[in-house]
């Protein structure tokens, strides 16, 4: 009589395996994404065949030698930026994106630009080598050392990184790459995990720098299970704001800062670096300042950006009001609000709230709070800003100005800019040397109905209570 043949069930958004079929996945919460899978495939694909002939002896801590890591400089400032100063040898990093975003053109054009120096290797699965090369054409690249692979399957990644020893490894896509040893369909978690960990294994190993391409679901994460990004260094996520401009940003960087940005602009010749991040932004007028406009220097990373926040209020349909904020968060907003209503008298209960910043920019620092609420003040009560005024702060439920990061910072950024005036807090954050107090630039307010006066002089209307 034949053993009867043993199945699992294997999820296939998480990778989490049951015994027996769920409507939904106790691990990640999905309905219906458990499928049958016979139970030595996902016990073979699970674990790696490399994992268990691998010897090691444990070291003391105080033996271990540690050096500064080596980096590999892309071609890119802003690529390099992101990443921490370059690739460090070793690493891989997964970089994830909506499909024509420019994941593919970033990559290519960054080995074109090290290929007269460092031996890249490009794996395509999606493309054919033909059509790769006239993408490179269109793009300008000519690349020495740039080796082309249009195949998918893992033997012949593994047996092509052994013949041209890349010092760099780039594949385009990770969700395209198989092996008969996962013996599981492309793209499936078992999959993902397995060719991951072998290219990562391998780059490790041979100190080399690995570069994953990988498609994002619908909600902007990352497709595949979450292991997938736990098995590399660096995850990045390329975005897509208003117009042809891009940023590249890191949500996990083992050898380098994740608060860093790195800005393209889309063009007909490729991805093209951009120098002045403010233009992208800040919006230029002639004349007066329109109601529901305020200009705020934000941090990112290393540098500060000057943003147009953008706010409109009208009243809400059916006396329910809502807040519409996809690039500042829409809890901050109601917040805020909140703030301005209890503090200075302005009733929001009975708007609809819809908060932008201009040029796309997704932003979340607490800085970003009080240039919202003087932005949702001008507009509801149909007041602009001064001109040439920018403002930064954080507030306090209780309506208070607290201190932001890196304010004397800030304050040269809007002099530069030919701002004339910033509002914000009147003293520096905790640990930060120097003195701002008595900068002609600066009014510093100690609340929010301080930050208002100073914002709109006469023409600002706060409650009585207030006033006093």
């Amino acid at each position: 009589m034949a053993a009867r043949k043993r199945t699992r069930f294997v999820c296939s958004a998480c990778g989490h395996d049951e015994q027996k079929w769920l409507g939904r996945c106790p691990a990640c919460g999905n309905w219906n994404t458990l499928e049958e899978t016979d139970a030595a495939t996902a016990q073979s694909g699970s674990a790696p065949r490399r994992a268990a002939s691998t010897t090691a002896d444990a070291l003391l801590l105080e033996k271990i030698r540690t050096q500064e890591s080596l980096r590999i400089k892309t071609g890119l400032a802003e690529f390099d930026r992101v990443l921490g100063g370059g690739a460090s040898l070793g690493s891989s990093t997964l970089i994830g994106g909506e499909p024509g975003i420019g994941k593919s053109t970033l990559l290519l054009q960054a080995a074109g630009a090290t290929a007269s120096t460092f031996t890249t290797l490009y794996v395509t699965g999606e493309e054919a080598a033909g059509q790769l090369k006239q993408r490179a054409d269109r793009l300008g690249v000519r690349g020495e050392q740039l080796h082309i692979l249009a195949n998918a399957n893992l033997s012949s990644v593994l047996r092509n990184l052994e013949n041209v020893k890349p010092d760099i490894v780039i594949i385009d896509s990770v969700q395209t790459l198989y092996s008969e040893d996962a013996a599981s369909t492309p793209g499936s978690p078992t999959q993902l995990r397995y060719c991951t960990f072998e290219i990562a294994d391998w780059a490790r190993n041979h100190s080399a720098v690995c570069f994953f391409v990988a498609h994002v679901t619908k909600d902007g994460s990352i497709a595949g299970p979450k292991v997938m990004e736990h098995m590399v260094d660096t995850v990045l996520l390329f975005e897509e704001a208003e117009g042809s401009t891009r940023i590249l940003r890191a949500t996990k960087n083992r050898f380098g800062a994740t608060d860093e940005i790195g800005l393209f602009s889309m063009v007909q010749s490729g991805l093209r670096e951009v120098s002045d991040p403010s233009a992208l932004f800040l919006v230029r007028r002639d004349g007066p300042q329109p109601a529901g406009a305020v200009v705020a220097p934000v941090y990112e990373g290393t540098r500060i950006l000057l943003v147009e926040i953008q706010a409109l209020t009208v009243p809400a349909k059916g006396g329910v009001s809502r807040v519409f904020s996809d690039r500042i968060e829409s809890a901050r907003v109601s917040r805020v609000a909140a703030v301005l209503e209890k503090h200075a008298g302005l009733g929001l209960n009975d708007q609809d709230l819809y908060v932008n910043v201009a040029g796309g920019m997704r932003i979340s620092e607490v800085g970003i709070d009080l240039p919202v609420a003087l932005a949702l003040y001008s507009a509801a009560t149909g007041t602009p800003v001064h001109p040439h005024t920018a403002v930064t702060g954080e507030l306090s439920l209780a309506g208070e100005i607290r201190p932001v990061v890196g304010l004397e910072r800030r304050l040269r950024s809007v002099v530069d800019a030919g701002l004339t005036c910033l509002i914000g807090p009147d003293h520096l954050s905790a640990g930060e040397r120097g003195s701002v107090a008595g900068h002609s630039a600066l009014r510093a307010a100690s609340g929010v109905v301080g930050a208002l006066k100073a914002a709109f002089s006469s023409t600002a209307k706060t409650s009585d209570r207030e006033s006093r």
